[in-house]
């Protein structure tokens, strides 16, 4: 078993013992049953090793969660603090809990530890990321505007802080952090400080805020904005008024799948098509920034665990947010930016594994889905409608029918009854720690329970 997606004949197959990296480390990725690297990891940690700054171009599912945790762990081994040492910044929640989790795996057989802080918790939360940043807590995970709340209060000891990783760097530009990330770098100490630059993309602004904060870093590039080559890409053009019935007719063929996510555009969106598929007896649950983070954890948990095999989405699970075993992504709106589609199909096919993503364009939406397909560099298959929606294409004339017909446009096309909508059972995530480094370094995020195997004896003898 290996974490690295399949390679071209031309690429060299890296070992993680071949990295340098300390026996603790190791021993945990052995457990995982991990031995390669993927490209992004085999490029960025030898030069994060040597405490150079780097800027890696990575999308989702490259395995750079990996890439830049194991350095810091490795140092924090080999010279363990009792200060907080590292930052690291995620642009949500969920990104924040899943690098806490990954943390857990791969740091089991060293000193180092490690506290999320985020906001949306119960009102003991604060007070633990206090207690945590004024004692010492060797890694910080942390949203911007959370921290920025602590730090604002005058008591969190950074002084020895030494590496500071931005994770989806242009995601956090993109929701508003920039200036958080600002005041962030501005309170910590600069002759000593390794900054770890990760983004999906490089627009302009990008280039030009990391040329502003980083050393003469190292520059990395794995592959921009282009779909795993097993996902089954294939597109519906379809009106928005007949949206929610097709995506009736499509889940009637995909009963035998485990897990299907669905994103759309809006949360009303979301809201009246959970409701939809609810009534027609579907176990489906809806996740966005409008559930309380309890609960929003909760269905992530059930979505993991097989309990629901439907989520309802925005883009809030687009980037970074690695699931097991995600059979079918379908977008029932275009995202109105190309690098979105990537990420939002980037969810299934990982690992190696296959999976499928199916679009739903609109007459509206052709211009943007054209847009995309020139980004991938791949046209993307159109599906005949079936039967029963054949006057259902958007052509001119009959999407008139989203104004005043059957369901609204802004709606996201339909959610007629106005029923409330069900909560699935809750169940803690409390996902086990460990897995693979791939897939944003995540794979196994939302593995099972249970202990950790121990580690008897010494290590197998490293390849020559």
């Amino acid at each position: 078993m290996n974490n690295i997606p399949d390679q071209t004949p031309e690429e060299e197959v890296v070992y993680f013992d071949e990295l340098n990296l300390v026996d603790e480390l190791l021993d945990a990725l052995d457990d995982m049953g991990f031995e390669k690297c993927t490209p992004i990891q085999a490029k960025a940690i030898p030069p994060s090793l040597e405490g150079r700054d780097v800027l890696a171009v990575a999308q989702t599912g490259t395995g750079k969660t990996a890439a830049f945790l194991l350095p810091i762990l490795d140092k924090l081994t080999r010279e363990p603090v009792s200060k907080v040492n590292t930052i690291i910044l995620e642009p949500t929640r969920e990104l924040a809990m899943q690098v806490d989790r990954q943390l857990e795996g791969f740091s089991f057989y060293t000193p180092a530890s490690s506290i999320a802080i985020y906001g949306g918790r119960d009102g003991h939360s604060m007070e633990r990321e206090k207690n945590a940043l004024k004692t010492g807590a060797p890694l910080v995970v942390a949203t911007p505007g959370r921290l920025i709340a602590h730090l604002d209060l005058g008591y969190a000891d950074l002084s020895g802080v030494r590496h500071l990783v931005l994770d989806e760097a242009d995601r956090m530009l993109d929701m508003g952090f920039v200036n958080d990330m600002i005041k962030i770098i501005d309170m910590l100490p600069k002759e000593k400080l390794q900054i770890l630059f990760y983004s999906a993309t490089m627009p302009g602004k990008i280039r030009k805020f990391s040329r502003e904060i980083l050393k003469n870093p190292v520059e990395i590039s794995i592959a921009i904005s282009k779909p795993a080559e097993k996902i089954d890409q294939k597109a519906f053009d379809v009106a928005d008024w007949a949206k929610i019935s097709l995506i009736e007719h499509i889940l009637k063929d995909k009963k035998d799948l485990e897990r299907i996510l669905i994103f759309c555009g809006r949360k009303k969106t979301v809201r009246d098509l959970t409701r939809r598929l609810q009534r027609k007896g579907h176990k489906a649950e809806s996740v966005s920034s409008d559930l309380e983070q309890q609960e929003r954890e909760d269905r992530l948990g059930d979505f993991r665990s097989g309990k629901i095999p439907i989520v309802i989405a925005t883009d809030v699970l687009s980037r970074g947010i690695h699931i097991d075993g995600i059979d079918l992504v379908i977008n029932f709106d275009v995202p109105g930016d190309a690098e979105d589609y990537v990420h939002r199909i980037g969810r299934t096919a990982r690992a190696s594994a296959e999976g499928e993503a199916i679009t739903l364009i609109s007459k509206e939406d052709r211009q943007r889905f054209k847009r995309i397909e020139e980004l991938v560099e791949k046209e993307v298959r159109r599906v005949p409608l079936p039967d029963e929606l054949a006057d259902a294409e958007p052509t001119q004339g009959r999407d008139d029918r989203e104004k005043g017909g059957r369901g609204s446009k802004k709606g996201g096309g339909g959610g007629r009854g106005r029923g409330r909508g069900r909560s699935g059972p809750r169940k803690s995530s409390g996902d086990r720690a460990g897995g693979s480094p791939d897939a944003s370094g995540s794979s196994n995020t939302g593995g099972g329970g249970g202990d950790r195997p121990k580690k008897f004896g010494r290590r197998r003898p490293k390849r020559d």
